[in-house]
């Protein structure tokens, strides 16, 4: 299976309640950029995958009014809110009429991490030749994470076994920082240079909100004096909600050879789904995931840690960014080695282990996609500023994190 086209809508703070900012008309936008980005036509897209789910906060209330532009300009879908605070292949279809052939439909959950593998693998498996992978985010009015649930007097449905207490946010990070420094030693502190390195990185990122919309260089100084949001997660370790989509086209490695741009394959992917012994996964245990995690990547692709060029595991929030670095054994690392590498490690695009190039969450919004988008573009070349200056020949994604998420190997040759 390759990666061969890869497409972005503009990057918004919140919806402003036009039509051509919702993130339904983000989403067909990345969608046929990923379509011309390929080099294929429409008809020849035969599969289509996608998360329904895109709130980051809120969802439009059922009984509020459709903006009238919005319903004029587009067709309705399943849902009331499809196209203002989800999706559905039926309103895609319905408003990208250029899509004549699709036959393969199939929902995957959570986060484009999940939609890659689900479309990557309906490739392998032959179901379609042409696959569309579309993850998609709105913003509406309100606080992030103080909606749903966490909005009412109690919890219901399974939060009430899973979040006893109402708990949103970065909680689970800066539960686990402190287990780990509690457990090997170090600070909070010794996440500066990576914060600020993802931060850099995002700014060299077009696609992205900060360099789009606000392009402000963080500082060692910032990051270490930032009020705090959950001790020891501070407002730099936070990722911010935004409005925006991509698309990504897969295909045959066999179609790929002939199509515009250089194919990238995916010579694996795994996931991650340990059992919680509690509300929360320990320490131990996500350690033990992302081991587990690291063995079967490397296992699935026919590589070792040594072959990895770069690694873009996700990072919102940034707190356990570490725990998948040392999981993956990235740069010869160890288990409690992570923090002092982020201080004495040359982890920028210029060194011989960059980390995080693409920026992540961190450097460009919360979106769980820039780093598969980076895999792509490092390896075809097409990384801009932001291009390693070693060779980019393997590269690792995927999240959102060894508590939970699917993963991928990227490659400049599709393995053996």
């Amino acid at each position: 299976m390759a990666a061969v086209g890869v497409g972005h809508s503009p990057a918004d703070r919140r919806w402003d309640g036009r039509a051509e900012t919702s993130v339904g008309a983000y989403a067909i936008i990345a969608l046929r950029k990923a379509i011309e980005d390929a080099g294929v036509s429409p008809d020849q897209v035969d599969g289509l995958v996608l998360d329904p789910t895109t709130t980051t906060g809120n969802r439009w209330e059922e009984g509020k009014p459709i903006p009238d532009d919005f319903q004029k300009a587009f067709k309705p879908g399943v849902d009331y809110d499809n196209g203002i605070s989800s999706l559905s292949t039926e309103w895609l279809l319905a408003n990208m009429p250029e899509l004549t052939n699709v036959k393969f439909l199939q929902y995957a959950r959570t986060c484009m991490s999940n939609c890659i593998c689900v479309g990557a693998q309906a490739v392998g498996d032959g179901k379609a030749n042409y696959v569309l992978v579309l993850k998609a985010w709105d913003n509406l009015e309100g606080r992030y994470g103080q909606g749903g649930n966490n909005a009412q007097d109690t919890i219901a449905g399974r939060s009430q076994w899973s979040n006893v207490w109402g708990m949103s946010g970065p909680y689970y990070a800066a539960y686990w920082l402190n287990k780990y420094t509690e457990k090997y030693g170090g600070s909070h502190d010794q996440m500066a240079n990576f914060v600020v390195n993802s931060k850099a990185n995002g700014l060299l990122f077009p696609e992205g909100y900060w360099a789009q919309n606000r392009p402000e260089a963080l500082s060692r100084e910032d990051y270490l004096n930032a009020r705090w949001i959950v001790k020891p997660a501070n407002l730099y370790d936070c990722d911010i909600p935004i409005t925006t989509s991509a698309a990504y086209l897969f295909t045959t490695a066999e179609r790929a050879k002939d199509l515009k741009q250089k194919p990238v394959y995916i010579l694996t992917h795994a996931t991650a789904r340990p059992k919680f012994k509690g509300v929360e996964l320990t320490l131990d245990g996500e350690e033990e995931s992302a081991s587990s995690l690291g063995r079967k990547l490397y296992t699935g692709a026919g590589i070792t840690a040594n072959d990895l060029s770069f690694e873009n595991m996700y990072d919102g929030y940034t707190l356990f960014h570490h725990l998948m670095i040392e999981g993956l054994g990235y740069a010869g690392l160890k288990l409690g080695e992570a923090l002092s590498f982020y201080e004495s490690a040359d982890i920028t695009i210029n060194g011989p282990h960059p980390v995080s190039p693409s920026g992540g969450n961190a450097g460009s919004g919360r979106t769980r996609f820039w780093m598969h988008t980076d895999c792509i573009q490092q390896i075809q070349g097409r990384a801009g500023a932001r291009q390693i200056k070693k060779p980019a020949e393997i590269g690792v994604s995927g999240g959102p994190h060894p508590r939970g998420g699917d993963f991928a190997v990227w490659s400049s040759t599709p393995g053996n």
